[in-house]
């Protein structure tokens, strides 16, 4: 309890305690995966308070666990007043309804975990449509023999989201609710592929933060940007991807996207739901591989991400390793077997020079320095110079206004009939 500023005492509300349980078929590193699970279950808002582990061959049909381990759970959920079982695996509504009978409390599974997450975290008008879709999805095919988690909608951690609008747990209602989702979220994407056009139409280019989640992107970017996005040490912290303008110190404007984190074993059910975002992000000119370098999970963090933006078609686009979190980082020395990675914090801003250098290294057009001479008539052209290039010197001479300037291909474009020194077409792209 604590007392509020008007004398009253309150009684704060603690967070649900939950015990975790892990399976080992020899399938993924359970291990890894379990304290995976831990994070994601305190970013659900709930606290691991003990955790279970058995090795089987093969999850038992009707309860996951062998019948004498799953009483085991059982008999400690109720020894230690737990509120609630966290499987870290995909489980049957059959499995749900055994173990919730054995436990007296709710059970979920991973996948309802994570989308749990998703749904406390989405802000945007097209983020909650794509958690809703992906949670609807997720729960047609276990209407059928769903246990306690189906009567108790909106009840707490693994019920937000449809849950809360009550939705009538029918097949063809859900359905219906599937295809409507659906056309919301087409209409959604065209509007953004209208800007997406547009930004390619005006030459924008696009440096897309991408990553395992946690690994410090919306740090970055609001190191980069003062951007204002949230940050958290949690898990999902961000969901619905943030463009701002970047000025890079050569003078160029990209566009810098942050979105959301990636996961080992993300749900197929969140991976198509989201399927646009994460082939926006795919689809950029660069792309920086965060990761954090603290962790020991670092090289399979990169390679997560790696796989998951080939399987978007990124084949072919720079991706830049970013070992973020280095000042945390003690005498781990991998960065060697990484071509072309950065190291850097961007918490304290250390290594930030080296990352824009690597990012103007890879843009798709090079920059190079004129000299111009522009009529007062067209001194106007100077704003633009400023906007898209980087103007270096201006001077006003009795002809009209001298600038040196850096410019891309299509900036030179527009300004060549005033470039002091003109460059024949045919001539190789300039450094």
């Amino acid at each position: 309890m604590h007392l509020t500023g008007q004398g009253h005492f309150v009684r704060e509300e603690q967070p649900p305690r939950a015990l975790l349980v892990g399976l080992d078929t020899g399938e993924f590193d359970q291990e890894s995966s379990l304290a995976e699970l831990e994070e994601l279950t305190r970013s659900a808002g709930a606290e691991p308070a003990f955790t279970l582990v058995q090795k089987r061959p093969a999850p038992d049909t009707a309860t996951c666990l062998g019948s004498g381990m799953a009483e085991e759970a059982g008999e400690l959920v109720k020894q230690e007043g737990l509120d609630l079982v966290i499987f870290d695996r995909e489980l049957s509504p059959t499995q749900i309804r055994n173990l919730e009978k054995l436990c007296g409390v709710r059970v979920i599974d991973r996948t309802m975990l994570i989308l749990d997450i998703f749904a406390l975290r989405a802000r945007s008008k097209e983020g909650k449509l794509q958690v809703e879709l992906a949670q609807l999805r997720y729960m047609l095919p276990r209407l059928s023999g769903q246990g306690t988690s189906l009567s108790r909608l909106g009840g707490g951690i693994g019920t937000r989201g449809p849950g809360e609008t009550k939705l009538e747990t029918d097949r063809r209602h859900i359905r219906r609710r599937i295809g409507s989702l659906k056309e919301q979220l087409k209409q959604v994407e065209a509007s953004r592929s209208v800007i997406d056009k547009r930004r390619k139409k005006n030459g924008t280019v696009t440096v897309a933060l991408v990553g395992y989640t946690n690994a410090g992107k919306s740090t970055l970017m609001n190191r980069l940007t003062q951007a204002g996005v949230l940050a958290e040490d949690k898990l999902f912290a961000t969901l619905d991807p943030t463009a701002r303008a970047l000025k890079l110190p050569g003078g160029k404007t990209v566009m810098l996207i942050d979105t959301v984190g990636l996961l080992r074993r993300l749900p197929h059910h969140l991976v198509e739901a989201f399927k646009s975002t994460l082939e926006q992000a795919a689809s950029a000119d660069i792309l920086l591989n965060i990761c954090d370098a603290s962790s020991q999970e670092a090289r399979e963090h990169l390679a997560v991400t790696e796989r998951l933006l080939q399987e978007l078609g990124s084949a072919g686009r720079p991706v830049i390793p970013v070992l973020n979190k280095w000042d945390a980082v003690a005498g781990a020395e991998f960065a060697p077997h990484l071509p072309g990675a950065v190291r850097l914090s961007a918490l304290n801003g250390t290594g930030i020079d080296q990352l824009l250098q690597k990012v103007e290294e890879n843009l798709p057009e090079k920059m190079f320095e004129v000299e111009l001479l522009l009529p007062f008539s067209k001194s106007g052209m100077a704003a633009r110079l400023r906007e898209d290039g980087a103007v270096l010197k201006e001077e006003y001479v009795a002809e009209g206004l001298r600038v040196t300037a850096r410019v891309d291909e299509r900036l030179y474009g527009l300004v060549r009939e005033f470039d002091l020194q003109p460059r024949e077409e045919e001539q190789e792209p300039w450094l």
